[in-house]
């Protein structure tokens, strides 16, 4: 396989929406009436169309209110208003923001600009293929995220246009994956709730166009766990010195995982869309990759309560060159025998033979493993 990544998180939004703000300030702001621009605009996002959103709005000077899942990341929210949106935290996920920011529409009067469910948004993500099809003309697998749709959507109108015979595939985090069961029933299906770390693909269901075109356009859809793009982005840290979000590190999620089959020498691109990621989240999702890669390992074993005994333990441990992030020692619990102490320890490890290798050494000298 030759592989060609494509970046849109060096974007000033730090993500691909910088092409759909474009048409919104060319084909959404310009045709509102001196009412529609005096009211203002409104949308829904789980972060990044916010932020293209706000942008554009704050160049042509019209009031701009974003609505965002209370748990937004807080990059994402703090881009926003920097921008000059007003943001309102409200619901659990993109769904609920986007109920409430229908709400706003009634009440004040605003023009509501849809995150993926617009003609002009799927157009201006579409010029992302068109990017791919004049730097690489000979691609011919191309690798998306599916949150709502429109990029996809517009990628997919692109690449089909110009070159018929590109193959697309969409990706979806296992947690918010709807695509692959509406394509089957024929019509959209809306899960009951989301649960990912790629908050910016966690949408319950697709648009209705988008729906339509990834029917039409789409070749295959396949979905990732969050451990598949925790990996892929570290690997992307680690190895290629990029940041992305989990959003934009599941193309190659996919890819790392197996869930794309691809001919020898083929020439895939998957494209990385998204770099705003908040700090804490990201230490969440680089320690679960160290782990998931072997790199890390937290486990909790019980020891004799007397001198020496957790030293034995440690002992052990140097032995196998493996080295102690933490240690918590726990004569207290309740959950061990009134002579033994519970210890949990966080271990840097140099991957699954290491960790084997460790974790079977202790369990030989009778020490009862639970891996955390």
């Amino acid at each position: 396989m030759h592989y060609y990544a494509k970046l849109t998180s060096f974007q000033i939004e730090g993500d691909y929406q910088c092409y759909q703000k474009n048409f919104i300030e060319c084909f959404g702001i310009p045709t509102l009436d001196d009412e529609q621009r005096s009211a203002g605009v409104v949308t829904a996002s789980a972060g990044n169309h916010a932020q293209g959103v706000a942008l554009a709005a704050s160049r042509m000077g019209v009031d701009a209110t974003v609505v965002m899942p209370e748990d937004a990341p807080i990059a994402k929210v703090n881009a926003t208003r920097s921008y000059g949106a007003e943001v309102e935290l409200c619901g659990i996920d993109y769904d609920e923001a986007e109920a409430r920011a229908h709400e706003i529409e009634r009440e004040e009067g605003r023009y509501y600009l849809h995150a993926f469910d617009d003609p002009e948004v799927i157009a201006g993500q579409g010029t992302i293929g068109l990017e791919i099809l004049a730097d690489l003309p000979d691609v011919e697998t191309v690798v998306v995220p599916i949150g709502g749709g429109g990029l996809i959507s517009g990628i997919a109108t692109a690449l089909k246009e110009r070159k018929p015979d590109a193959r697309v595939v969409g990706v979806q985090a296992e947690g918010a994956a709807s695509v692959a069961d509406s394509l089957e029933k024929g019509e959209r299906i809306a899960r009951a709730g989301v649960d990912t770390i790629a908050d910016g693909i966690a949408t319950r269901t697709v648009g209705e166009l988008p729906f339509e075109i990834i029917r039409e356009r789409v070749d295959e859809i396949v979905t990732v766990t969050d451990d598949e793009i925790a990996v892929a982005l570290t690997l992307l840290l680690e190895r290629s010195k990029t940041l992305v979000e989990g959003a934009g590190a599941v193309p190659l999620a996919a890819l790392l995982a197996g869930a794309i089959d691809y001919e020898e020498g083929e020439t895939v691109v998957p494209t990385l869309c998204g770099g705003n990621i908040d700090m804490n989240t990201l230490t969440t999702v680089i320690v679960r990759g160290l782990v998931q890669t072997g790199r890390y390992l937290r486990l909790r074993t019980t020891l004799e309560d007397r001198p020496g005994a957790l030293e034995e333990l440690t002992e052990i441990i140097s032995e196998h060159r493996a080295n102690i992030y933490a240690i918590q020692h726990d004569r207290t619990s309740r959950d061990v025998a009134m002579n033994d102490a519970e210890v949990e320890l966080d271990l840097e490890t140099r991957g699954p033979d290491h960790v084997d290798d460790l974790v079977a050494a202790l369990e030989e000298r009778g020490y009862p493993i639970e891996i955390l």
